[in-house]
């Protein structure tokens, strides 16, 4: 199958490997040139841990148009953040229909997407889905060189409308169509966007390490303690009673874990010390990292307006946004996804579009 995948981070640089060695004539596009310079020349991926081989890439560039000339299927793996300047230029690009996969969308990135490329484009129609989280649990080690700790299970992935998402699924390249399987809505998605909650308050409540020059630290096994465990939770049931009013009822985060790393415990601290594959993760060197700047804007910060209009308060999710926007001396909720602009104006309310 022809694939492009966009960007060249952590799960970019694994996905374009793994897809690679089962056989895949895959593109691997990335915006800076200078990250990729190495893959140019010669255009291999060194990949190790539960996927290893080094994967010869049947090219490798920064020039969109190039990327973008035949895909079967694109999958983006880019920072949520960039989600809306990459389909401004996907609808200056694209010359023909094609499956386009955030991975993951984060709280409604697929809306966001269409809305930006309608805007430009309405010639063409792409199909523009999203997954609830990043398949592969990884890290890039080198410009060509990637570890991939684990490969989760049963990723939730949905088109916008949420009828097609079967037909998705079989779509894709043989070696993940047993990885992902399909939502019932877009709501398990956006709102099952874990990463928001697993991110945020962690790496805020453990800022004295973050910012330390001596010390590294563990960031799930040390970084989450029992209290932040506790405090992670309650965020999450505020995440649950949205998408409970939005008729999609969703697991908890400790419920996900579970089922993606086939795990067990009484409590979510108990079942993050359990993971294998957090086990060697460290935490970031400084707060202006992706569990900041892409979790926050395009996550924590939709969801919450999402809670306020059904009538929720919020609270503690609220909490978090205002302690990174006071750290960081950034207005998250300002320079976040506005729902307003990215749902149709034909449709009358927030609940009326999501139901």
């Amino acid at each position: 199958m022809r694939v492009t995948v966009i960007g060249a981070g952590n799960s970019g640089l694994a996905m374009a490997a793994h897809l690679t060695l089962y056989g895949n004539e895959v593109t691997l596009w990335n915006r800076t040139k200078k990250n990729i310079e190495i893959l140019i020349d010669y255009p291999v991926i060194h990949c190790s841990g539960i996927i290893e081989g080094s994967a010869e890439i049947a090219c490798v560039t920064n020039d969109l148009s190039e990327a973008l000339e035949n895909p079967e299927i694109v999958f983006i793996t880019t920072p949520a953040f960039s989600h809306a300047l990459l389909a401004k230029q996907f609808a200056q690009t694209l010359k023909r229909n094609t499956t386009i996969i955030l991975n993951p969308g984060r709280t409604f990135g697929a809306m966001e997407f269409r809305h930006e490329f309608k805007q430009r484009n309405a010639a063409i129609d792409p199909l523009i889905a999203e997954t609830q989280t990043i398949l592969y649990t990884c890290r890039k080690t080198s410009d060509n060189e990637v570890e991939v700790y684990a490969l989760k299970n049963d990723v939730l992935i949905s088109t916008i409308n949420g009828t097609d998402n079967a037909e998705l699924v079989q779509k894709m390249p043989h070696c993940l169509r047993g990885k992902f399987i399909p939502a019932e809505s877009i709501i398990e998605t956006s709102i099952g966007n874990v990463g928001m909650i697993m991110h945020c308050a962690p790496i805020l409540l453990n800022t004295g390490w973050v910012e330390s020059d001596e010390h590294d630290f563990c960031y799930y096994r040390e970084g989450i303690s029992p209290t932040i465990a506790v405090f992670i939770e309650k965020m999450d049931r505020e995440r649950q009673e949205v998408a409970r009013l939005l008729g999609h009822p969703i697991e908890s985060a400790e419920e996900w874990m579970k089922r993606t790393y086939d795990l067990a415990g009484d409590n979510f601290y108990e079942v993050i010390q359990q993971n294998e594959a957090y086990r060697t993760i460290l935490g970031p060197k400084n707060l202006m990292h992706r569990y900041i700047t892409e979790d926050i804007p395009t996550g924590l910060v939709p969801l919450e307006a999402v809670g306020k209009e059904l009538g929720l308060e919020m609270k503690h999710i609220g909490l978090i946004i205002d302690l990174a926007s006071a750290l960081l001396d950034i207005d998250f909720r300002k320079e976040g996804r506005n729902l307003r602009e990215v749902f149709d104006a034909r449709d009358l309310s927030l609940r009326s579009i999501l139901n």
